[in-house]
């Protein structure tokens, strides 16, 4: 991976780059369209390449469940599976999951308890949205999920907290997304050491791009911190 500024305004820090990634280039800033389940809605392939998109945004939590990784891997992976041949940023899919409870409680249930979402520092116990089924994700498992994925870009699991939330849970989640921040840093290291030999959907040289999240709701002083904490990981 490079990226490169182009150019920097004096008075407003504003810039635009090139961002290099294993599926070609892509100027900075851009317009990404969502391709949340592998497609951008109303919108085919070549009328995506007319416009010259450079990157679409698929959803790993969507696609986990429908149609699932062991499809997608099969069909040679995601570039394959939606036959677009150009970036891809796969999202954890933290959202979702946390968007199915109401509050920010410590317990993580939603207010009817309909649906169970329950955040450990392990990592998140939820139900699918589409039938019911239990599942676990740790950031580890996320990670794996995005890499059978082939994704170009991957984004850590982190912890979305409601808002308005209260500091002193906007702290925890901050804290609770560092520590997955570094836990999935270490995880893609290791992957990525045995990715020739686990996964074809990636070219020897061409490896994913994880990028770092900050939390901390609309707390100054906790986005800094996550900013500073990331930092020291190595993002």
């Amino acid at each position: 991976m490079s990226f490169k500024i182009i150019h920097q305004d004096k008075h407003t820090n504003a810039r635009v780059g090139k961002l290099t990634t294993a599926h070609g280039q892509i100027d900075t800033p851009c317009f990404m369209p969502v391709a949340t389940q592998g497609s951008v809605k109303t919108l085919s392939h070549q009328e995506l390449l007319d416009m010259d998109i450079q990157i679409i945004l698929a959803n790993a939590y969507h696609l986990f469940l429908r149609p699932g990784i062991e499809i997608i891997k099969k069909a040679g992976g995601l570039h394959s599976f939606m036959n677009w041949q150009r970036p891809i940023l796969t999202d954890s899919g933290g959202y979702q999951i946390f968007s199915m409870y109401l509050t920010a409680s410590k317990a993580g249930f939603n207010k009817d308890r309909s649906v169970l979402t329950q955040v450990t520092d392990r990592g998140v116990h939820f139900q699918s949205h589409i039938d019911g089924t239990k599942h676990f994700f740790t950031p580890e498992d996320i990670i794996d999920i995005q890499k059978n994925l082939g994704s170009d870009i991957i984004m850590p699991l982190d912890e979305c907290v409601q808002y308005p939330c209260t500091k002193d849970y906007a702290e925890i989640a901050m804290k609770r997304t560092v520590d997955w921040a570094r836990r999935s840093k270490e995880h893609m290291a290791y992957s990525i050491s045995h990715i020739e030999n686990s996964n074809k959907l990636y070219a020897r040289n061409d490896k994913p791009l994880l990028f770092g999240i900050i939390q901390g709701a609309t707390y100054e002083d906790l986005r800094k911190e996550c900013c500073e904490r990331l930092l020291e990981i190595g993002f």
